[in-house]
This record gives C-alpha cells, structure tokens and sequence, in this order.
C-alpha cells in the first residue's frame, strides 16, 4: 500500500513541473522585455537626473572668470543662457566630450577684424590682441629687426584703421672717386718774368665712399654716405712762375739808371740785380781766368756774361766792388762765384742768397 501511494506522487510532481516549465517557456520574452524596459527607464531616469543636476563651471570670457551654476548639459545652451554670444572666428577652449561636466572650465575669447598688410597682400585677419604688438604676435607675423608698423608698436588695435607691416633694409656699397689735385704756384726768382715751369706733375688721389642705402617694402627710401676713407692721396701739381727781370743787352753805351754812393765812393751803375746768389771758389796761386787775366782775390769774379759783361766792375753789397773775368759751368743766371786764395775759406763761405749787386761799367769808380 505504501508503495502505490509513492507512484501517485511522482505523477503528480511531474505533471507539475510540466506546467511550470511550460509556463516559463511560454512567457521568457515578456520578461525579459519587462526587465530589458525596467533597465531603460532606470538609466533613462538616471540620465535625466544626471543631466538636470547643478553643475558649477567655469566661464573665461576674454581673460574675465567666472563660476556659473548651471543645469545645462550642452555648451550651446550654456552660452544662451548666459547670453553670450559666438561668432566663427571667435575662439572656444573647452573639455573635449559632448556634454558639460561638473568642474569644466571654458575660455572663451572673442575676436575683432583688421585689415592687415604685410609681405606684398592686403587680407582681413581676426585677433585677440588689444595692441599692435600683441595682434601680430597672436597671429604669427614677425618683425625683422628694422621692421616698422603703421601705426606703432604701443598703438591701440582700432579695426577700423589698417594695420601695415613694413619690411625694412639696410644695403651698404662701396663706391670709389677722384680726388682732383691742386695747382700750387711759387715764385721763382731764377725764372723769367711771363714764364712757367713744371716741377711736380699732378695726380688725382682716389676716396673710398661707404654708402647705406634704406629699402622699404623693396623700395629705395634714403641712401647717405656713412664713411669716407681716403685710398690714394693726391699729388698736387707745382708749377713754377718766373720773377725774375729779362736781362737787358748792355754795352758801354747803355746810360746809367741812377748814382750811389757806398763806401765813400759815389759812382753811376747801368743796372741793379737784386736777389743775387754768391758762392766762392779757389783757382791755386798764378791762375788764370777766361779773360787772361791772373786770379787775384779782392777783385776776381766768376760771372754770367749774360747778366754781367765780362771785364766789367760791379758793387755788391757787403763784399765791395769786383771785375768780371771769368765764368764757370755752375754759374748761370744771378749768381756771382767770388776768388778767393784760401780754399778752406771758400769752402766755409758756402751758399749766400739775397744779395744786391750794381752792374757798373768797365771802369772802376774812384774817390773824387
């Protein structure tokens, strides 16, 4: 008997867990539908929670911060909310991620035009620089050192007013010229009056010229000569320009000019040579002159016959009066060679100019 009841349980659990299993097989999708939607209305839920909450961020508007609290969760609505307004060139720095979080911080800085010109083209670029200096800074034009702008470095940024780079060059360049030389003149006594003569010839020296020139935007603007050397010195040209009076013929015919009297003696003389050169010179004892006649010292000269007629008496002044009777190679022109015996005296007696000599006549003037 007992046993018969063990077999009527078992068909009962069976026929039980046939019903329940095919219950479950039965309504597995709508369960896990209902659990998939209960999932999705919970993060649903959490997400709009999330996205309605407060959130504290932080607004740089150009270099001015701020703390806002704020339920937005898009950037664009936080802008609208707080009125602020963004054009394209404007310049956004945000979190990356498309949705605000709690903590952000956002900088905005707004932009202006300017009309710039720089490296040859004209275009309208956006800044955020308030001054000359920072608008090319922030948008990378640099300045060589002699650039300039217009207006000036420390100049407010107006956008209505161009803003113009200039490049700026120095070029240096060596250039040479000439030096003219200069005619110099003197007076030369040994010359004859109305003629010149060549003693040095002229040459032009040569400068060396540095010179800068300034280029604007490849234009020459100035150029000025910045240093002067000179590379060749010029020779100057001298000429010589005769003083001396034309010798006049004279014969014993010739009148006199004028009387004098020296030492005592007045006497007539035919002509006057001023600026006489006098040298000395020995001949030994018992020499003789061109004209004959023996060497004698206190009377013998060596002259030009040109300027002095041999076998005439001249009167020099300081020495006395003496003849003319010979001539020498060195002697030419206003100059007298005087005799004398000592030729250790004529060696010291050396060279002496600016002597007044009287041209006399053959004969010797004697005391009245």
């Amino acid at each position: 008997m007992g046993l018969i009841q063990d077999q009527e349980t078992h068909v009962r659990r069976s026929s039980s867990m046939s019903f329940a299993l095919r219950w479950k097989h039965e309504n597995l999708a709508k369960i896990i539908l209902i659990i998939t939607s209960s999932l999705a209305m919970t993060f649903m839920f959490l997400l709009l929670l999330y996205g309605t909450a407060i959130k504290q961020i932080t607004l740089v508007v150009n270099g001015q911060e701020s703390v806002v609290q704020t339920r937005q969760w898009e950037l664009d609505r936080l802008l609208d909310e707080r009125s602020i307004s963004v054009n394209e060139h404007d310049r956004i720095a945000a979190p990356i991620g498309p949705k605000l979080k709690n903590g952000d911080r956002i900088v905005i800085n707004h932009t202006k035009p300017v009309q710039l010109t720089a490296d040859g083209t004209t275009e309208t670029k956006y800044t955020t620089g308030k001054t000359v200096a920072e608008a090319l800074k922030d948008l990378n034009v640099s300045l060589g050192e002699l650039d300039k702008t217009v207006p000036s470095l420390e100049s407010a940024l107006d956008e209505t007013t161009p803003l113009q780079v200039i490049r700026v060059k120095k070029e240096t360049e060596q250039l040479t010229e000439t030096i003219p030389f200069e005619v110099v003149k003197r007076n030369d006594a040994q010359l004859l009056k109305g003629k010149e003569q060549v003693v040095q010839d002229g040459q032009e020296g040569v400068l060396l010229k540095t010179k800068e020139k300034i280029f604007e935007d490849g234009k020459l603007v100035s150029e000025s000569v910045i240093e002067e050397k000179t590379e060749t010195e010029r020779v100057d040209k001298i000429v010589a320009v005769g003083t001396k009076n034309p010798v006049i013929a004279l014969s014993t015919t010739s009148p006199n000019m004028d009387e004098v009297t020296k030492n005592g003696v007045k006497f007539g003389y035919k002509q006057i040579v001023k600026n006489m050169t006098l040298t000395a010179y020995t001949a030994g004892t018992g020499g003789k002159t061109y004209t004959g006649t023996g060497v004698t010292e206190g009377r013998t000269i060596a002259v030009d016959p040109k300027v002095v007629p041999l076998g005439w008496w001249v009167y020099i002044e300081g020495i006395g009066f003496r003849r003319a009777e010979d001539i020498g190679s060195a002697v030419k022109g206003n100059i007298i060679d005087i005799y004398f015996d000592s030729r250790d005296y004529a060696s010291r007696f050396g060279l002496k100019r600016g002597y007044t000599v009287y041209i006399i006549g053959p004969k010797k003037p004697t005391v009245d």
